[in-house]
């Protein structure tokens, strides 16, 4: 009897000593352990792998790209950049609608864009497209240069549209034109959810805030505004 009861205390301090063991490598565990990646403030960005959904067979249709370079006075021989190009759906259809003298610089904030944009028009054989990486203050383009710039379907996430589009119009030459097209509101068609969508006077405004007038407001899109806005 008095070896049995010896051995429970016995057990009882070996059971203890095997949780405060295990308790103590737990935390060098925990201290080891790399911490969770905080959430990218880049999240509204158009993730690379998703691509595909923006080269619908029908949006050619829809989106009308000629009628919309047109609109902006995008002729041959225009200098024009594609600002957020992702993976270059309306940056290709720029540059076989401005010729060989021509120029479109394609940007985007994301590298994987770019480098897919770079496969693309060397696929296509347009050696008049420059890739740019710009940031999200900058899209970095070239002083007084541009014609006209396009921002499709990208306003929804921008984190500071009204320094963008700033810095936007400094590439324009004086009488250059900056079209802004994005999804309406009231949910037909294509495009991103509702919640994602952006109010046209809210652009109208943050716009006149970057020093942009508001030119024209097209609408001959089905889905989507256009809004002209000049220096």
């Amino acid at each position: 009897m008095k070896a049995t009861r010896l051995l429970v205390p016995c057990a009882l301090l070996l059971l203890a000593a095997i949780v405060c063991l295990a308790r103590v490598s737990a935390g060098q565990e925990a201290r080891r352990a790399p911490a969770q990646p905080q959430q990218s403030p880049h999240g509204k960005l158009f993730a690379p792998v998703d691509l595909g959904l923006l080269e619908a067979p029908d949006r050619d249709a829809w989106q009308k790209p000629e009628r919309v370079m047109e609109a902006l006075g995008i002729a041959d021989g225009s200098v024009v950049g594609d600002l957020g190009a992702a993976g270059g759906w309306f940056t290709i259809r720029l540059a076989r609608f401005v010729g060989p003298n021509g120029l479109v610089y394609a940007e985007d904030v994301q590298r994987q864009m770019i480098e897919a944009i770079d496969r693309r028009v060397k696929r296509e054989g347009l050696p008049n497209v420059r890739t740019v990486l710009g940031d999200t203050k900058d899209p970095h383009l070239p002083a007084n240069r541009l014609d006209a710039i396009l921002i499709v379907e990208t306003y929804h996430e921008m984190e500071d549209p009204v320094t963008l589009l700033r810095n936007a119009a400094r590439a324009l030459k004086p009488q250059g034109r900056i079209g802004i097209i994005d999804y309406k509101k009231e949910g037909l068609g294509p495009g991103p959810p509702l919640e994602d969508r952006v109010d046209p006077e809210t652009i109208v405004r943050d716009a006149r805030a970057a020093g942009l007038r508001l030119i024209s407001r097209e609408n001959f899109l089905q889905f989507q505004f256009f809004l002209i806005f000049g220096k």
